[in-house]
């Protein structure tokens, strides 16, 4: 299994476990973690969620191989009714609160699936990026507005645009992450913290999470609009280069596109 679930003590732990393949996330993991989480949603059992990887890296991203032949097959069906999106639709909705333990890179949507979590504890030498202009795509799921707000325009536009990779310590100075931690500490204190939620009311935390979340209805209309701009731009031709660059392992040319 690529994901890896368990429920003990009152948290239910999704974990990336692909680690030959970087933990790169194929469509049938984002269908597995989607359920998960919309199962969890009714279980009173469980109390808060916990992702985490593996301690060589979080993910990867998007198994590009996977998702360019899910773009293939599913020609003419909504981006929006893809197992990525309905993964984040789950993450955005979910009421239960959710830690994430971070140890080496998170790519991709490894770092934009953090904004949507409550708490992140990341390993001090952990990497972030959001690489999505250089594949001839857009921010995803509500990044473009996520990422200036948490660190400011000219900030977020180095990893939106640029898609230069950040280290541990600028998340953490963005306010992207709880606390910084040695490797060998991130899932234990992780896991500490999760369970320090399950003792709490259930009540109380599922209503400071909706105040906390206050502007979610102007964020969820701009998800809406960073979908539609995605699944557009994702059978074009700029993402095309990208991807069939990548596969024949060379730099792409976007210079013959205007």
């Amino acid at each position: 299994m690529a994901i890896q679930t368990s429920k003990a003590n009152g948290i239910l732990t999704i974990e990336f476990d692909r680690v030959e393949r970087k933990n790169a996330i194929t469509s049938a993991m984002y269908q597995t973690m989607a359920d998960t989480i919309n199962a969890a949603e009714s279980d009173t059992e469980v109390r808060a969620i916990l992702f985490t990887g593996k301690p060589e890296i979080f993910t990867a991203g998007n198994d590009l191989l996977d998702f360019a032949m899910t773009t293939a097959a599913n020609d003419g069906v909504a981006f929006t009714d893809r197992p990525v999106i309905q993964f984040m639709q789950a993450l955005f909705n979910s009421t239960k609160p959710v830690v994430a333990a971070v140890n080496g890179a998170a790519i991709g949507i490894g770092t934009t699936m953090l904004m949507h979590c409550d708490l992140v504890y990341a390993a001090d030498n952990a990497k972030f990026s959001v690489p999505f202009a250089a594949l001839g795509l857009c921010p995803e799921f509500g990044s473009s507005m996520l990422l200036p707000a948490f660190g400011g325009h000219a900030r977020a536009a180095e990893k939106l645009m640029l898609g230069e990779a950040f280290s541990a310590q600028e998340a953490y100075d963005m306010g992207l992450i709880s606390k910084l931690l040695p490797a060998d500490q991130v899932l234990a204190h992780a896991q500490a913290q999760a369970a320090k939620l399950v003792a709490l009311p259930a009540e109380s935390i599922r209503q400071t999470k909706r105040l906390m979340k206050a502007g979610r209805e102007a964020l969820k209309a701009h998800i809406d609009v960073e979908s539609a701009q995605f699944g557009a731009m994702l059978t074009g031709p700029e993402a095309k280069e990208a991807f069939t660059a990548f596969f024949e392992k060379r730099k792409p040319d976007f210079t013959k596109f205007a």
